[in-house]
């Protein structure tokens, strides 16, 4: 029997005000999508039984990308924030397995003069967490190599982001706009340095722009996946109310390429009783 492959997908959240997702809303994203993005925690820790409660509305087989607190990876850009990460990783012990990687998103103006302290930091992170750094610094696109070779080093993952179709022509709505100011301008990325690539995208307002927009990446994440790897994608809009649907039909779209694709869950039809 061949065996099947397995797709991350998923988006920046779990619950957004567009979502019919009832009271358990991250039980209800987990019945669309098989990964999600961890953005929270980066603004404040959460209480160790709340991260049980995600555990708890969550499939084992279900996956948390997990951003590190802003005090660790933005205010002592890696060289401090010790009690901050430790409380991090108390709080985050109740997902086991289910925590894909944690992600350091490094400021803007962390650049390759402070790659030392990310060396550090990888050197002394404990080994029982994958780790994944995305950068937003241009010097590391005009020379990737420093950073590859010390991600290479750790076994870590550069994660890019994305964002060219928003900057392909000027945006159309608010929330373009508000992407438009916020969201970093970097070439593309598509190389994986370990077996758990991961991809961060974002499309535009109208569904048939981002999916034009993500062709480029169906070759890379099917070559991925017939290489052995197990990548992860998720899919942004500007204001991610079709985000979930979107990331199922990047699945879809990659399933295509690849039969031996494990398919997502179906979503639960809603009832009143």
């Amino acid at each position: 029997m061949t065996q099947r492959q397995r797709l991350h997908v998923g988006c920046a959240q779990w619950t957004h005000k567009a979502w019919d997702a009832g009271p358990e809303k991250l039980r209800s994203y987990a019945e669309s999508c098989n990964a999600v993005e961890g953005n929270t925690t980066f603004y404040a820790t959460p209480a160790r039984e709340t991260v049980a409660g995600w555990a708890d509305q969550t499939p084992p087989d279900f996956r948390f990308v997990l951003k590190f607190p802003r005090l660790v990876t933005h205010e002592s850009r890696l060289a401090g924030g010790d009690e901050a990460k430790r409380l991090f990783l108390d709080a985050i012990e109740p997902l086991g397995p289910r925590i894909h990687a944690l992600w350091i998103q490094l400021p803007g103006s962390f650049g390759p003069s402070d790659l030392p302290a990310l060396e550090r930091f990888l050197r002394q992170a404990p080994g029982d967490f994958r780790y994944a750094v995305e950068v937003r610094h241009r010097a590391f696109a005009d020379e990737p190599a420093p950073l590859e070779d010390l991600l290479a080093a750790h076994d870590a993952e550069w994660v890019p982001f994305d964002t060219s179709v928003m900057f392909a022509s000027p945006p159309t709505s608010d929330a373009e706009r508000d992407a438009w100011t916020r969201k970093p301008r970097l070439p593309v990325r598509p190389h994986a340095l370990t077996n758990h690539p991961i991809i961060r995208y974002l499309g535009r307002d109208d569904p048939a722009r981002t999916v034009e927009g993500w062709q480029r990446w169906l070759p890379v994440v099917a070559r991925w996946l017939r290489e052995g790897r197990s990548p992860t994608v998720f899919v942004h809009t500007p204001d991610n109310a079709d985000a979930p649907a979107l990331a199922r039909r990047f699945h879809a779209e990659v399933a295509a390429l690849v039969p031996s694709l494990e398919p997502l869950p179906e979503p639960q039809p809603t009832t009143l009783f």
